[in-house]
């Protein structure tokens, strides 16, 4: 028998990824999405806290029209979308029932008659509570 000796080779390196470098690479990106995701979270909270100055302002108005067409400013916020029974040259509905609601979700405060004018008006912020700082700071129609 003529036994030939076979030279083995060894095998050559396949191309591919090692779980390390997988690991590795799913790490980097949960870290970049947690940047991105805190980045992109305190400007959704800016541009609602803006929305709802510019719907504080919107929804003043709204109340003024009331005001001109009825003789006062109205008790309630619902009376800007449904008439009341003692209403004479009422002429809306003034706003939609989404329009009593800030961009985060809260219903606006109102008093009538109001500490610093006709009627108050007041955006309580993120957290929908009197007081607060930052994004939950309240602000008027009077400021």
């Amino acid at each position: 028998m003529n036994l030939s000796r076979t030279r083995f080779t060894p095998a050559r390196r396949q191309s591919g990824f090692t779980l390390l470098e997988m690991l590795a690479v799913i790490v980097l990106l949960g870290i970049v999405a947690t940047i991105v995701v805190r980045q992109v979270g305190g400007n959704v909270d800016k541009g609602k806290y803006g929305a709802g100055k510019a719907q504080l302002a919107s929804l003043g108005m709204k109340i003024e029209s009331y005001a001109l067409d009825v003789g006062s400013p109205p008790k309630t916020l619902q009376q800007l979308t449904d008439k009341p029974g003692n209403a004479a040259g009422w002429n809306g509905p003034y706003a939609k029932p989404s329009d009593l609601k800030d961009p985060f979700g809260h219903a606006f405060g109102y008093r009538f008659p109001g500490q610093h004018g006709s009627f108050d008006l007041i955006f309580y912020g993120q957290d929908g509570q009197p007081g607060g700082e930052g994004y939950s700071a309240d602000l008027g129609n009077w400021e």
